[in-house]
């Protein structure tokens, strides 16, 4: 007995509707076909019932798209990027898209293996998040022909969308200067990012706004810039505090990686100790609202950032632009 591979016409006879009809529920259009979503679950189990499996190669011929939209971001295991790829993937999923999401770890060779291999699966755009090269990365795109946008990171050549950081910090440490008991500004700190990346670059001068209001102007020590690794602000905080004999008076954290690394000490000390610094972060962990020291926050919008950067790939944008968004500012239960 042979196996005939099945049709869409076999599957519309079987559930008593037409060809086109089936075609669309299969191929995410059928809400503008005003389709009932009852039909279109109906034709489906149909579908998988009969072992029948859409030609996705097939239609990117017809269509020339092929349907997917890639992201490259950093890493997965921190959690605005996970944020990121999951609004990413909501959101592609809704413009009935399929998504694909690569970690690059900020690696340059990792970063151009990634786009050129997206690049040759024919996605129709990209999304670049946390790059290290952008402008690099940029040109292979333009020269494929891949509308894309960057996303926490600012690109000369393309559009970007990336968070007010420098109002942010500024706001933040505010908020740290005005809870705390400091009386020497000198005794105030800045602690994790990358310095040479632009979000921490214009975090630290926020940071420095913020003490300039007051009459201060800092100096290199106040700025611990010693990466995004845990172990790596662990260390750098260890260290401060061995070289002090105590805590600073106020410590602004960049990045939730840090914040974490910097617990790894902090939770080592005496309670009172860390009770008499005000801690802050840049990047939200909701776990962070129940720990027994208040912690104040700014929550990067990762919604927001991932829709901006769809509309600007709506409108076919390709002229350098940068759209800033205001991150949120949590403040934790008293």
């Amino acid at each position: 007995m042979t196996n005939t591979k099945q049709t869409i016409y076999d599957i519309a006879k079987k559930a008593g509707v037409s060809a086109s009809t089936v075609g669309s529920a299969l191929n995410g259009t059928w809400k503008s076909r005003r389709i009932s979503e009852t039909t279109v679950d109906r034709i489906r189990a149909i579908a998988d019932e009969l072992n029948y499996s859409v030609n996705l190669q097939a239609r990117a011929l017809r269509s020339a798209k092929s349907g997917l939209v890639g992201m490259i971001l950093p890493q997965h295991d921190n959690r605005f990027f996970s944020s990121i790829g999951q609004c990413f993937s909501n959101e592609t999923r809704a413009r009935e898209a399929l998504p694909v999401i690569v970690s690059a770890k900020r690696e340059r060779d990792q970063e151009i293996e990634a786009v050129r291999g997206l690049i040759n699966s024919s996605v129709d755009a990209l999304m670049l998040v946390g790059i290290s090269e952008p402008d690099l990365l940029s040109e292979m795109c333009q020269k494929a022909k891949v509308p894309h946008v960057f996303v926490d990171q600012p690109c000369s050549q393309a559009p970007s969308v990336v968070s007010e950081n420098k109002g942010g910090a500024q706001r933040l440490l505010e908020v740290l200067l005005n809870d705390s008991n400091a009386k020497d500004l000198s005794d105030v700190v800045f602690l994790g990012g990358d310095a040479n990346l632009p979000a921490t670059e214009q975090r630290v001068r926020g940071f420095k706004q913020a003490l300039k209001k007051r009459g201060h102007r800092t100096s290199k020590s106040q700025v611990l810039a010693c990466g995004y690794q845990r172990a790596a602000a662990r260390d750098a905080l260890e260290k401060l505090y061995h070289k002090r004999k105590s805590l600073p008076s106020v410590l602004l954290i960049n990045s939730i990686g840090c914040f974490e690394g910097a617990l790894e000490f902090l939770v080592q000390l005496p309670t009172e100790e860390v009770d008499d610094c005000a801690i802050g972060s840049f990047d939200y962990d909701p776990f962070g609202r129940l720990l027994h020291h208040p912690v104040p926050m700014m929550r990067q919008r990762a919604e927001e950032m991932v829709k901006r950067a769809y509309l600007h790939l709506d409108q076919d944008d390709t002229d350098p632009q940068i759209t800033h968004i205001e991150p949120e500012l949590i403040l934790p239960n008293r």
